[in-house]
């Protein structure tokens, strides 16, 4: 199908895109996405970052906050956040809060994780501009555990006392989100913990997902095979009688996936190129539009021709601009261009917004600046979009 861009949205509408921000905020914004568009700089400001984190008393912090902290996230805590919510909803924007904590190991974290994201469910309960939270399984279980149920190893008495808690700390989870009406992203993670993941969230979601989507997985498309998962997913939810909730990706691990299967000399679980990526990405989009009464979709992608690409199939199909099931986001500091004209549009559209001590963030922010930074045309074309407005308001010449 040609995309043809929708002449009502014009996504190089940087007045639009960046009319939330601030001259001195548009200034920093394009001098950091300068500074990241350099990788050198970037893995030396990462570890840097990292051991700045690290320094007692939290003295370190200053510095984080001002800069990488400030643009991909929404504070340290569920109040801080309030503030950008505010402004995201003054554009028309929504807000999907994510308690950006991982990499822990003790019960007490996984607990406190727990308990983080239940906080977030009634913050989002008693915030109508916030339908969601989003939550790694990761924060509730130790990392190592999935990887041995996934490779069918044995399990000690410990692994499986911990996969116990994980689905106990789940439902609790998913029971608050039920009662309170609030959705969850159940994030997609590495493919050699995926399966359990997969398999606990396919358990629960014909339980909570029979009048609306609160249970949403993430389905990975630069891996192969996700498209025929989905589809059997979706299978299931017609069978069954519940809406299957799809967070569409492209996927955030492919150097990581390829090294370990170079490691291991195993299948790479990763598309050969590029494009067959975009491929099981359009198509994924187009198969939930065209069953939109049983999927409750979001189009998390800052790609330009996805984005239109649901945009003209809406209109084929005669799916409304406000349908709840045909949703779009990005993350916060990204792709402002598509968020907020779509947003002025009328399309269901938000921001995902990180929160947590800075600390504790660091390696969420340590990957989107190396996301950022190895994506060169993303980059520039963040960059080109920053420089217009910049030249549009009079800041540089």
């Amino acid at each position: 199908m040609e995309i043809v861009e929708d002449p009502k949205i014009n996504f190089k509408d940087t007045e639009k895109a960046f009319a939330h921000k601030s001259d001195r905020e548009l200034r920093r914004t394009y001098f950091l996405f300068k500074l990241m568009n350099n990788p050198t700089f970037v893995k030396v400001a990462s570890f840097l970052g990292n051991i700045a984190a690290r320094i007692p008393f939290h003295l370190g912090d200053p510095l984080i906050k001002e800069t990488i902290f400030k643009q991909f996230c929404g504070g340290t805590s569920l109040l801080e956040c309030q503030k950008i919510i505010n402004k995201l909803y003054s554009q028309k924007a929504l807000t999907i809060l994510d308690y950006g904590v991982e990499a822990k190991e003790s019960d007490e974290d996984f607990q406190k994780t727990l308990e983080e994201n239940i906080k977030a469910i009634e913050f989002a309960y008693s915030n109508p501009n916030v339908p969601v939270i989003s939550t790694k399984l990761t924060g509730y279980v130790p990392f190592h555990v999935l990887e041995k149920k996934q490779a069918g190893q044995a399990l000690s008495d410990f692994d499986v006392h911990a996969l116990e808690k994980l689905e106990e700390r789940f439902k609790q989870l998913c029971n608050k989100a039920h009662e309170l009406g609030v959705g969850i992203f159940i994030d997609a993670e590495e493919s050699w913990i995926q399966k359990p993941i997969d398999e606990l969230v396919e358990k629960y979601m014909p339980i909570f997902n029979k009048e609306k989507a609160i249970l949403y997985n993430t389905y990975q498309m630069y891996r192969k095979g996700t498209l025929q998962y989905l589809k059997e997913c979706h299978a299931q939810a017609s069978e069954k009688g519940f809406i299957l909730g799809a967070k569409i990706v492209r996927g955030a691990y492919m150097e990581k996936e390829r090294k370990r299967a170079i490691e291991k000399n195993i299948e790479d679980p990763i598309q050969e190129n590029k494009e067959a990526t975009d491929n099981q990405y359009n198509e994924a989009i187009k198969f939930c539009l065209q069953n939109i009464d049983k999927v409750c979709l979001c189009n998390a992608s800052h790609n330009w021709k996805s984005t239109e690409l649901q945009i003209q199939y809406m209109e084929e199909y005669k799916i409304s601009k406000d349908n709840p099931n045909a949703n779009f986001c990005q993350l916060m500091g990204m792709s402002d261009n598509l968020t907020f004209n779509l947003a002025n549009s009328g399309y269901i559209v938000a921001k995902y917004v990180p929160y947590g001590p800075v600390k504790d963030v660091i390696p969420y922010l340590t990957r989107r600046a190396q996301e950022n930074s190895s994506i060169t045309g993303d980059m520039s074309r963040e960059l080109g979009l920053l420089h217009t407005e910049m030249k549009r308001r009079g800041l540089i010449k």
